[in-house]
C-alpha cells in the first residue's frame, strides 16, 4: 500500500518568499491550523522543520532555511541540511531569481536530483500589473514571467529548469494543479501514489487520478479476502471482510478529503460555509467516523450477497473454493461501488467549493 514508501518534499527559499504559506496550501493546512507551518512575522525558518501530511504521516514537506544564513552558511549548506535525503525539491522566490537559489539548484543537479522552481505570489504581481498596463492581458503576462524566469535560470547554467506560477492563497488557480502533477510523474512509481493522495483536490482531473490509483488496488484488497475464506471457521470471512471494507473505505474518505478536517479546511479557504460543503455528500456517509454499520448501510446489497457465502463453506468438495470466488467477487464489488460514490461526492464538494 502506499502509505508503506515514505516521501520527503523539501521545499526552501528566502524569508518572505511564502515558503512556508507553500508548505501549508500543499498539504491542505489552512495557515491557521495548528499544524500548519508558522507565516508572516514569525515564520523565519531557522532550521530544518518537518511538516507531515495531516492525513498522510509518512508523505513530509521539509522547510529549508536560506542558503548563507548564521547557522547555513553557504560552504557548508549541502553537508548541513543533508540534501541528498530528500526526494526532490521545491525552490520558492517571490520576486527576482537570487543568487542562493542559483547555488542551491546547481548542487541538486550535481547529486543527480530534480529542483522545481517556484515563482510565489504570482497573484499579486498579475493585479499590481493589471493595475499599470492598458489592454492588461493576464495570460502574456504570465508567459511573460515565466519565460523571464526560465531565461534567468538557463544563463545561469541550469539545464532544463521547470518554473511554476502558483499563488498558495489560493491553489485552485495558475500552475498550482499542474505542479502537482509534474512532481507526481517525476517520482519513482512506488513514491507515485503516496504523493498523489497527499494532495488537496485542485482539480476534477486529480480526484479521477485518486480514484484510479485506489481502484488499481481493489484486486489486491479482494486477493487478500478470498484468501482468509480459504479458512474453515464460520462467520470468519464475513467478520474479516467488514474490518477490511471499513479501512479501505476510511483511506478513501481521507484520499478524497471527505473527513470533517479536511472540509473545514477547504471552507477556511473558499470562505464556502462548512455546512454547504457537507451536504454535497452522500447523507449515510456524513458521519465522523467510518464503521462497520456505516458500510452495512453503503453496500446492503451486495453484503445479502456476502451472507450467502457461508452456505457454501461446508460444502464437500467445493465449500471453500467457492466461498473463496464470492469473496474476491463481492469484495471487489464493494470496493468499486464505495469508490464511485466517494469519487461523485468528492466532485460534487470540488464545484460546491468553487460556486
Amino acid at each position: 500500500m502506499e502509505e508503506n514508501f515514505p516521501l520527503n518534499v523539501a521545499v526552501t527559499g528566502e524569508y518572505g518568499s511564502g515558503k512556508s504559506t507553500f508548505v501549508n496550501a500543499i498539504r491542505g493546512v489552512d495557515n491557521m491550523d495548528e499544524r500548519a507551518a508558522p507565516t508572516g512575522s514569525v515564520g523565519i525558518t531557522e532550521d530544518v522543520t518537518p511538516y507531515s501530511h495531516p492525513n498522510y504521516p509518512h508523505v513530509t514537506f521539509w522547510d529549508l532555511p536560506g542558503v548563507g544564513t548564521t547557522n547555513y552558511p553557504a560552504a557548508e549548506y549541502v553537508k548541513l541540511v543533508e540534501l541528498e535525503r530528500f526526494d526532490f525539491f521545491v525552490i520558492i522566490s517571490a520576486d527576482r531569481l537570487r543568487e542562493s537559489d542559483v547555488k542551491l539548484a546547481k548542487e541538486i543537479q550535481k547529486m543527480g536530483k530534480r529542483f522545481y522552481y517556484v515563482r510565489s505570489k504570482i497573484d499579486n504581481n498579475v493585479r499590481d500589473k493589471e493595475g499599470k498596463q492598458r489592454g492588461f492581458d493576464a495570460e502574456r503576462t504570465l508567459t511573460q514571467i515565466r519565460e523571464n524566469c526560465i531565461q534567468g535560470l538557463q544563463e545561469q547554467g541550469l539545464r532544463s529548469p521547470q518554473v511554476f506560477l502558483v499563488s498558495s492563497i489560493d491553489p485552485n488557480l495558475f500552475d498550482f494543479p499542474l505542479l502537482a502533477e509534474i512532481l507526481k510523474r517525476k517520482l519513482p512509481e512506488l513514491k507515485r501514489d503516496a504523493f498523489l493522495l497527499a494532495m488537496p483536490n485542485t482539480s476534477l482531473e486529480m480526484i479521477d487520478r485518486k480514484k484510479e490509483a485506489f481502484k488499481s488496488k481493489i484486486k489486491y484488497v479482494a486477493g487478500l479476502s478470498a484468501a482468509v475464506a480459504a479458512a474453515p471457521v464460520h462467520g470468519l470471512s464475513i467478520a474479516f471482510d467488514l474490518v477490511l471494507l471499513v479501512g479501505v473505505f476510511t483511506r478513501y474518505v481521507f484520499g478524497f478529503g471527505l473527513n470533517t478536517s479536511s472540509l473545514r479546511r477547504v471552507s477556511r479557504y473558499t470562505c464556502v460555509p462548512y455546512v454547504e460543503l457537507r451536504s454535497a455528500i452522500t447523507p449515510s456517509l456524513t458521519v465522523k467516523k467510518v464503521t462497520p454499520v456505516l458500510v452495512l448501510k453503503t453496500l446492503f446489497q451486495t453484503v445479502s450477497i456476502v451472507k450467502l457465502m457461508t452456505g457454501y463453506r461446508f460444502i464437500p468438495m467445493l465449500g471453500i473454493p467457492l466461498s473463496m470466488a464470492f469473496s474476491c467477487f463481492t469484495t471487489y464489488k464493494a470496493l468499486n461501488i464505495l469508490l464511485n460514490v466517494l469519487a461523485d461526492d468528492a466532485r460534487r464538494v470540488f464545484r460546491k467549493a468553487l460556486d
